[in-house]
């Protein structure tokens, strides 16, 4: 199972689906938990006529005030960890937003994994930022929990989209610790515009899962591009998934913007609990 868990605890919206993922997963699976929250300072200060000192006491005042919010946000954390009982540790970090990412990117690369809290785009937060930086810098899986999610985290029947690729590939490793803990697995077909090799079919994928005790069942999806995001949530929902295992960003983040994608979909609107690997 995962031994190292690292949350981001957002400190500008809401951190109850952090910490209530976060706090049940490391129940569940006996995982060391670390929490960050990042205070975000702001990179502009205004001219001072007297003088450097001034400038420096601003500065200083500025991230102090970083500094509580953070604090702030990891006292609810702190509660719910200790009562949960687990092995944890807590981290407050006021910096700059540019800042903030190398820091908690660096930090997520020696963990086995990162949870976050699906980002809100209407909200003008770097917290909506920084679960998108992790996808990409992490280098290893980013569990999303919907923005709507509250209760104890458990993963008992999984999802696995599956097209063939090498990141549905990443995704599908990186999760291997939770499938094997679940109760029941359904391989989510998803026909791309270049057809699926042979030895990376959803068939041989089902033989693979086997060898490894790990039985599940196949379920196509029919779609087109536009379609998989809302098609793959109805599965979700039909199945009663708890988690879905999926590849993140196919193409560059540029590309995805452009053109509009399941990744970009999903973390805009998701029901359930999403593992991504990129």
């Amino acid at each position: 199972m995962f031994k190292n868990i690292l949350v981001h605890i957002p400190t500008e919206l809401s951190p109850r689906p952090a910490i209530d993922g976060s706090v049940s997963l490391a129940l569940g699976t006996g995982a060391h938990l670390d929490a960050m929250a990042i205070g975000y300072e702001t990179a502009s200060v205004p001219l001072v006529v007297e003088g450097g000192a001034a400038v420096a006491s601003l500065y200083e005042v500025e991230h102090e005030q970083a500094l509580e919010r953070a604090d702030a946000a990891l006292r609810v954390f702190d509660i719910e960890a200790r009562n949960a009982g687990i092995s944890y540790t807590s981290r407050a970090v006021g910096a700059l937003p540019i800042d903030a990412r190398e820091i908690i990117c660096a930090n997520a690369r020696l963990h086995d994994l990162t949870v976050v809290v699906q980002p809100l785009g209407e909200y003008n937060s770097y917290d909506n930022v920084i679960p998108r930086e992790l996808l990409f810098r992490a280098g290893g899986p980013v569990l999303f929990m919907p923005y709507t999610f509250h209760g104890a985290f458990s993963a008992k029947r999984i999802g696995i989209c599956w097209d063939g690729s090498r990141l549905a590939a990443r995704a599908l490793h990186d999760a291997m610790p939770l499938l094997h803990a679940a109760d029941a697995l359904v391989v989510i077909a998803i026909d791309g515009p270049d057809p699926i090799p042979a030895e990376s079919s959803t068939d041989h994928l089902v033989h693979y899962l086997a060898k490894a005790g790990l039985p599940a069942k196949i379920t196509s999806l029919p779609a087109s591009r536009s379609e998989v995001q809302s098609i793959l949530l109805s599965i979700a929902a039909d199945e009663s998934l708890d988690l879905l295992v999926m590849g993140g960003y196919g193409h560059s983040r540029l590309q995805e913007t452009l053109l509009g994608g399941v990744t970009r979909a999903m973390l805009r609107v998701m029901t359930v609990p999403v593992l991504m690997s990129h």
